[in-house]
């Protein structure tokens, strides 16, 4: 696409690009890294071009972690490229090049020649559009990749790498059971898929069951040492600040610039990884503290919804979480922020199907004065319908209703309970529509 083609256009681009390459998805999936096997070599194998690679993976904490490194090498004067998923409003969040968004027209190119390459084969979305980004990363000269896995580790279009500089495993739990397995100890080894003979490898903390998994299926591949939290490193707060320690290092440390208690977590395997590469305390500490993530646990002050929570002198807090591991950890930060200032939680919350809706809704019992469910419209499927979000409110004795989107909510939120603490949760999705609100609409996820 011409340099300089109006915003609208390369965003209509995009757009167009992403619904091409989610026709592509086959009609059978089988859990294999061939498809995209084939693509890369077509492309030239940029999989083996990339900088030093940091491989993220986990069900909880991933994106965190990923912005704690990245600050944390940013802070020693590195260069970093990042991949993360899912977007928030622009796919080209996805693909950091030297911590920026690609811009348009790199991305647009980019998935021009993969779909050249891929001859028209079937491919998934995910598959495809993770080419694309090795292609980017790999053209572009960076001194380091922070690389979050999108779903498992095994399977993952992430694992083509063959040889990352570390791999870190942030908490394991239940999620995309469809995909990993019923059990904690299958999802378990899963992100254990990673692993690779001779790196080293941090386990965060974790479910028992799950720790033993990890250690035993990344055992098997050869990774090593491998360094697990609470045996060969911890992280704690400690009046008002997070200490790191090891059998080396003592590290005082600020505390983490991404809020709950869970970020302390996050904070400690991110601390662990500098350690396990001899980055110094310095960076350590500025990465922790300067660290920033949108979508998690974090304020709305601007745009329509902050000017009406503002108006009503209520408090309004952002986060996509979407499992049980993530409700409990929101749960747990704003019954903290309950002990400092009591105010009545209102959540305001929409939820992609085949989650695990009631277990999230059961960490808010006696905690949410009310629910208010709305739909989104960006998603890879429809958005459970509100009805169905409101029966099972009622199994937790939340008191629930229904609003026709964000604004309406926000607005009943505020005028039911004045300077309330208002959650919009369940969902990334609902998350970046929240976020764009009053500006352009979110890049949908198509595949």
């Amino acid at each position: 696409m011409r340099t300089g083609a109006p915003i609208s256009t390369r965003r209509q681009a995009i757009d167009d690009a992403l619904e091409r390459l989610a026709r592509l998805h086959p009609k059978k999936i089988d859990l294999s890294l061939e498809r995209l096997e084939r693509l890369l070599t077509a492309l030239g194998n940029p999989q083996d071009q990339l900088p030093p690679t940091i491989h993220v993976a986990g069900t909880n904490g991933k994106g965190s972690t990923c912005a704690f490194l990245a600050e944390m090498a940013r802070a020693k004067g590195e260069r970093v490229h990042i991949y993360t998923s899912p977007h928030l409003v622009d796919f080209n969040e996805r693909i950091l090049l030297d911590s920026k968004p690609v811009q348009d027209e790199l991305l647009i190119e980019a998935f021009a020649r993969c779909e050249a390459a891929n001859f028209g084969e079937p491919i998934t979305f995910f598959e495809i559009t993770t080419a694309a980004a090795l292609l980017l990363f790999s053209e572009h000269p960076a001194d380091r990749l922070i690389l979050e896995v999108g779903l498992g580790g095994r399977f993952d279009a992430t694992n083509v790498i063959t040889k990352p500089e570390l791999t870190v495993v942030t908490p394991v739990s239940m999620d995309h059971q469809e995909f990993l397995g019923r059990e904690i100890e299958l999802i378990a080894r899963e992100k254990a898929g990673i692993a690779k003979s001779g790196v080293p490898m941090i386990v965060s903390q974790q479910d028992p069951a799950a720790e033993a998994a990890l250690r035993k299926h990344a055992g098997r591949a050869g990774a090593g040492p491998i360094l697990v939290w609470g045996e060969d490193y911890r992280a704690y707060p400690q009046h008002g600040r997070l200490v790191y320690e090891d059998e080396n290092r003592v590290w005082d440390l600020p505390s983490p610039g991404l809020l709950g208690p869970h970020q302390y977590i996050n904070a400690g395997a991110a601390a662990a990884c500098a350690a396990c590469l001899d980055w110094p305390e310095e960076a350590v500490a500025r990465g922790i503290e300067k660290a920033r993530w949108p979508g998690r646990l974090h304020t709305i002050s601007g745009g329509p919804l902050g000017e009406i929570a503002r108006k009503s002198h209520a408090e309004l807090w952002l986060d996509g979480g979407h499992n049980e591991a993530a409700a409990i950890a929101l749960a747990h930060a704003f019954a903290d922020m309950d002990e400092r200032e009591v105010r009545p939680l209102v959540i305001i919350a929409g939820f992609s199907p085949n989650k695990d809706i009631d277990a999230w809704l059961g960490q808010f019992e006696g905690l949410a004065c009310k629910l208010i469910a709305v739909e989104f419209h960006t998603g890879r499927n429809p958005s459970v319908p509100v009805k169905e979000i409101v029966d099972m409110c009622k199994r937790h004795h939340i008191k629930a209703e229904t609003a026709g989107g964000l604004i309406q909510a926000v607005k009943k939120a505020t005028h039911d309970h004045p300077a309330a603490r208002i959650l919009i949760g369940g969902s990334l999705y609902l998350a970046g529509e929240a976020l764009a609100l009053g500006n352009t609409p979110p890049h949908k996820t198509p595949g």
